[in-house]
């Protein structure tokens, strides 16, 4: 990183970062494992009568 800035400051931006990243990562995974549990395909019998019918 940069000289400027103190190795305390550097070391709690980093722990900031990675806390940021961790959160974004956790509400993407959370997004996706919903979309994937919501989807039409889940369900084989409602499936099935709609393509029935």
């Amino acid at each position: 990183m940069s000289d400027a800035l103190s190795e305390e400051t550097q070391l709690i931006l980093v722990i900031i970062i990675i806390a940021i990243l961790f959160i974004v990562i956790s509400w993407n995974n959370k997004r996706n494992k919903s979309k994937l549990y919501n989807r039409d395909k889940r369900n084989f019998r409602k499936n099935y009568l709609k393509k029935k019918k």
